[in-house]
């Protein structure tokens, strides 16, 4: 994440101050009621980054849901928490789950893809994507009023469009007026002085809003681990496997082991390196929550969770093996060792778990003390079990 950012905005080349209005700028993401405040700033500067000078509603709100779509439907996280009742508060999220629930697009879908699938599926999301405009157009410009020593009468919607007008022209430009359309058709002008000044700064302002985002998520997420991590789709060269591969292959080797879901046989030459609960929660490579299991049963499992019973106690019974050999074989501790790096990061894991010393019944209470509060995390989430039939 990019850290230009100052404690009240992003940093904005100093040259813009004397024509522009940056400080009220800063204040285009205060005091947010929902989450998709972000998101309406961030599809702003996106499209003014490609060149757009005049888009829709439904353009941006079209670009709000492509950039939430992962962070929804991958990791599974709320925009803005949910109600008392257990419902979606916030009206993006509503519009990613309801666009998933008519299209068949995978959780990793393209921008291209989910684009087509919002076009697809206009008539079915009109009135979602409405929602969206009924206020964060407006109030997103809030701060530049403050010093207008006039009212603004938020009832009316144009009302605000034609005092949005008159404001531009008489008092301060402001990054974009609004035209006369209708809901979704209605046009969005942005100003040519903030058109530079945004594609100027634009690696600021994204970082800005990002740092912003987070804090707003992280707070409405409060049991989701590593979220910073969870806003674009993932970069496979995060994934630290290979030492763990070496370090299994080894195990495998000397010592039979059997697959935590099938009970067959594991074979040395034929397995994949997989996550008990899945990596899209956790968001590392830790080796406590890493199994060799068949390969064939890898993508069915996909980004859901095994049923804790009775896989957990199977899981557990293979990373005692492990546990096992690696304080017996010195090659195998050795193996063990090179995963220090990528694949220890755990206090618990390093100072309880793989110390020597423990039995069998030990090792697997550690475990179990340390894993189960993620996976009902990641349940209370709302990650999918995993039905396994064989």
């Amino acid at each position: 994440m990019d850290q230009s950012f100052g404690q009240t905005g992003p940093v904005i080349d100093a040259a813009y101050y004397n024509a522009l209005d940056i400080q009220s700028f800063a204040l285009m993401l205060k005091d947010p009621s929902f989450c998709y405040k972000f998101y309406w700033l961030e599809a702003i500067v996106g499209l003014i980054s490609e060149g757009v000078r005049e888009t829709t509603f439904n353009e941006i709100i079209d670009e709000m849901i492509c950039n939430a779509w992962y962070s929804v439907r991958e990791f599974h996280i709320h925009l803005s928490g949910l109600s008392s009742g257990g419902d979606v508060r916030d009206g993006l999220e509503r519009a990613v789950l309801q666009l998933s629930k008519l299209s068949e697009l995978p959780a990793n879908a393209s921008k291209v893809e989910i684009r087509n699938e919002i076009s697809r599926y206009e008539k079915e999301l009109k009135k979602a994507k409405e929602q969206l405009t009924n206020m964060v157009p407006y109030r997103a410009l809030a701060g530049f009023f403050a010093n207008a020593g006039e009212a603004v009468n938020w009832s009316s919607i144009k009302r605000l469009t034609a005092y949005i007008e008159a404001f531009d022209k008489n008092i301060n430009s402001l990054p974009y007026t609004l035209g006369n359309g209708s809901r979704l058709k209605k046009e969005v002008r942005f100003h040519p002085d903030w058109i530079r000044m945004i594609q100027d700064n634009t690696v600021s302002i994204l970082g800005w809003i990002q740092y912003e985002k987070v804090k707003w998520l992280q707070n409405n997420n409060p049991e989701v681990p590593g979220l910073v991590y969870k806003l674009l789709p993932m970069d496979e060269k995060m994934r630290k496997l290979g030492k763990v591969r070496k370090l299994w292959e080894g195990v495998l080797e000397s010592t039979e082991m059997r697959d935590v879901f099938t009970g067959a046989p594991m074979r040395r030459d034929s397995y994949d390196i997989d996550h008990f609960i899945p990596w899209s929660f956790v968001m590392n490579d830790e080796l406590w929550n890493l199994m060799p299991m068949d390969p064939s049963l890898n993508s069915s499992k996909s980004n859901r969770l095994p049923k804790w019973d009775p896989f957990f106690g199977r899981f557990a019974e293979n990373q005692f093996i492990l546990y096992r050999t690696i304080q017996e074989k010195p090659e195998i501790r050795k193996l063990y060792e090179g995963c220090w790096r990528d694949n220890l990061h755990s206090i618990w894991a390093g100072q309880e778990l793989y110390r020597p010393g423990n039995s069998k019944e030990a090792f697997k209470a550690i475990l179990q003390k340390n894993m189960q509060p993620i996976y009902d995390s990641a349940m209370r989430q709302g990650y999918e079990v995993w039905i396994f039939s064989h």
